[in-house]
C-alpha cells in the first residue's frame, strides 16, 4: 500500500533522511522506532506531503505522491494523527470530529462514522459538547485518532501516540489501534516506546540518524540485541 523508495529529505541545509526505504502492506501495522532526532516525524511529514522529499519516491496505493498536495493526499486515503495531538482546543469534541470529515459531504455517512468513533472511544461520546482543550492528554489523543478516522482513510499515519499520556490510557489507545487493524485499517506507527510498538506491529524498522539500520518482524526486533540495548534499556 505504501512504498518509500530511497528518499532524502531535510530542512534548509540540514539533511535529515538519507536514502530511507520502507514499505507497508495492506492490513499491516508497521512501526518505525528510533531516538529523538532520528528522522521519524520527518518521514511521516514526507508521506503526508507536509515536507517535500529532495530525491527518491513515495508511492501510495499505486500513485506517486511527488507532486500531490497535502490536502489531495488526504483525498487519496491517507490521514495523519500528528505528534502532540494538535486538536482544535476551542472547538467541541463533536466539532473536532466534523473537522476531520471536511473532505466529505455525505451527512448520513459522517454521522455513522461519528457513531463508530464514539463506540471506539466511549469517553468522547460523554464529552462531545466539551471543548477539546479541556480534555486530558489521553482523551485528546483519542480525539485526534477519531478525527483522523472521520476522513475514512485507507491508512493511518500515527506519530508518537503514547507521548505524555498516563500508562492506563496508553494501553486503551494501543488496544484501539489493534482493534482498528483487526477491522482492516493499515497503520504506519512512529513510536518512542519501542516495547509497546514492537509488540503491536507486524513488522518494524529502526531509524538512526536518518538511516534505516534494521528491519524485521516486530517480534524478532523485540529480541534483537541491538534493539534491546539501545531502546529497551537492556544489556
Amino acid at each position: 500500500m505504501l512504498q518509500i523508495d530511497r528518499i532524502h529529505a531535510g530542512y534548509g541545509p540540514i539533511e535529515v533522511l538519507k536514502d530511507v526505504s520502507l514499505e507497508v502492506h495492506e492490513g499491516e501495522i508497521v512501526t518505525l522506532i528510533g531516538s529523538n532526532g532520528a528522522g521519524k516525524t520527518t518521514t511521516l511529514m514526507c508521506v503526508s506531503g507536509l515536507n517535500r522529499v529532495r530525491s527518491g519516491r513515495i508511492v501510495f496505493d499505486g500513485h506517486d505522491l511527488q507532486d500531490v498536495s497535502a490536502d489531495r493526499i488526504v483525498h487519496r486515503g491517507l490521514a495523519q494523527v500528528p505528534e502532540g495531538r494538535k486538536i482544535f482546543p476551542r472547538l467541541s469534541v463533536r466539532e473536532n470530529l466534523e473537522m476531520g470529515a471536511f473532505i466529505r459531504n455525505d451527512r448520513d455517512g459522517i454521522e455513522e462514522d461519528m457513531g463508530r468513533a464514539f463506540a471506539l472511544f466511549p469517553v468522547l461520546k460523554q464529552r462531545q459538547t466539551q471543548l477539546g482543550g479541556t480534555l486530558s492528554g489521553g482523551e485528546q489523543q483519542m480525539l485526534a485518532i477519531a478525527r483522523a478516522l472521520m476522513s475514512r482513510p485507507k491508512m493511518l499515519l500515527m506519530d508518537e501516540p503514547s507521548m505524555g499520556i498516563a500508562p492506563l490510557l496508553v494501553v486503551k489507545i494501543f488496544d484501539a489501534v489493534r482493534e482498528l487493524n483487526r477491522e482492516g485499517m493499515t497503520v504506519l506507527l512512529v513510536e518512542q516506546n519501542a516495547c509497546l510498538a514492537l509488540k503491536l506491529a507486524h513488522r518494524g524498522y529502526v531509524l538512526e540518524t536518518g538511516e534505516i539500520v534494521l528491519s524485521d518482524a516486530g517480534s524478532a526486533l523485540l529480541t534483537h540485541p541491538r534493539v534491546r540495548e539501545a531502546y529497551l534499556g537492556e544489556v
